[in-house]
């Protein structure tokens, strides 16, 4: 009987010892988990980009002159050689009242010097007219030698003076008329106005065929030689530029494919790199950071598609492929950690943390490429903490 009692107490205590060791015990720390998986990964490069024309044409005023009103308008179409401007002579400035006295002024004095152009032609050509006929009276005279030949030679000398005198007087009346008639213009269109009457007009054509894409001037007015009106491209010339980091670009090649996306639909426009630009830029970032850029140009796979939908400096999301690879092991890359120079992971293994090194290879975001250490199926501990060490029990929770 007292051995049976002893049993039972035995019992109970060991009971006791076992719920106080179990009270007593860590509870598991709860932590996130992924699995180990195996499928397509791909490397890339994200950066924002802005679509842009191989070739635009600027269309500008080849003189200086006055532009009338340019009536197209931006995304009309225009043809090789068409009209899309004209331009006509400036109009002649407005004259104060004190410019316009001396300019009536002026007119007298040109008319008045017109009158004494007539005048001296008409004593030029009285003195032509008597300086031939004492000629025909000397000819008459030598050819029945009453006269030397010396003295003939004089009177023919004078005639042919005369004669110069002439067509100087004549070229001179010419002038004065040709001064009369620029002041009598100068008052007549010197108000600022135009002219009602032709005036020539200089048609300015384009020199390719496309869309408007830019009016510089709208309105009519003056304008400089060199200033330039419309721009002028075609949408099947589209491609986009993006300014990667010098540290990227160096990895991107010719003829690598892109993926566009972030231009405001849900399809993803194929591309690939046609040129990465030999020479970077300095570029200062949202914080203040100066950055080495380097421009690479991406072509469209489908010009006309991408077309429909984007224009001229629109913006998009390029993805650079730098490498695809299919059945890759990969796990977050937020479950990597640096023990003892190398990478390492925390295992779940029957409820407890293990801690595993492993070899990784390439990155793609917030994905990484397992080459050893793990194999798929495996459960991985994501955003380890300070609570978690080797051998310690945890509670996953996997997500997706």
């Amino acid at each position: 009987m007292k051995l049976r009692k002893k049993l039972l107490w035995g019992l109970v205590a060991l009971a006791a010892a076992g719920l106080l060791a179990w009270a007593l015990m860590p509870a598991p720390v709860p932590v996130s988990a992924a699995e180990v998986e195996s499928g397509p990964f791909v490397e890339s490069v994200d950066e924002e980009g802005r679509t842009r024309l191989r070739d635009s044409f600027t269309v500008s005023a080849p003189i200086s002159g006055y532009l009338q009103r340019v009536t197209l308008e931006v995304g009309d179409a225009v043809e090789q050689g068409q009209v899309v401007f004209r331009m006509e002579p400036h109009p002649a400035p407005a004259l104060d009242a004190r410019s316009m006295e001396q300019a009536r002024e002026g007119l007298s004095a040109a008319r008045s010097r017109l009158e004494a152009a007539r005048a001296e032609l008409e004593t030029q050509q009285a003195e032509a007219t008597f300086a031939a006929a004492e000629f025909e009276r000397y000819r008459k005279l030598r050819e029945r030698e009453l006269i030397s030949a010396t003295e003939m030679d004089r009177v023919r000398s004078v005639r042919d003076r005369q004669r110069a005198a002439v067509r100087a007087a004549e070229n001179a009346v010419d002038v004065a008329r040709f001064e009369v008639e620029s002041a009598r213009a100068f008052l007549d269109i010197a108000s600022g106005q135009r002219p009602d009457e032709d005036q020539p007009v200089l048609e300015v054509r384009t020199p390719a065929a496309g869309l408007v894409l830019t009016r510089h001037r709208c309105c009519e007015g003056a304008i400089a030689a060199g200033d330039p009106v419309l721009e002028v491209g075609h949408l099947d010339d589209l491609e986009v530029q993006v300014d990667l980091l010098s540290m990227d670009a160096v990895r991107v090649r010719q003829d690598m494919r892109v993926r566009i996306t972030g231009w405001g639909g849900d399809e993803t426009l194929a591309a690939r790199v046609r040129r990465v630009e030999p020479a970077g830029f300095t570029k200062v970032s949202a914080l203040g950071v100066d950055e080495q850029r380097v421009p690479v140009i991406i072509d469209f796979g489908d010009v006309e598609a991408a077309a429909e939908w984007l224009g001229v400096g629109f913006r998009v999301e390029a993805e650079f492929l730098l490498w695809e690879g299919e059945d890759v092991i990969q796990i977050p890359t937020s479950a990597l950690f640096r023990s003892e120079d190398h990478w390492a992971v925390f295992v779940v293994q029957n409820g407890r943390a293990a801690l595993r090194r492993v070899e990784t290879g390439r990155r793609s975001g917030m994905i990484t490429q397992i080459l050893g250490g793990l194999e798929t199926g495996e459960v991985v501990v994501t955003h380890p903490g300070d609570r978690v060490r080797d051998g310690v029990r945890v509670e996953p929770e996997l997500r997706g």
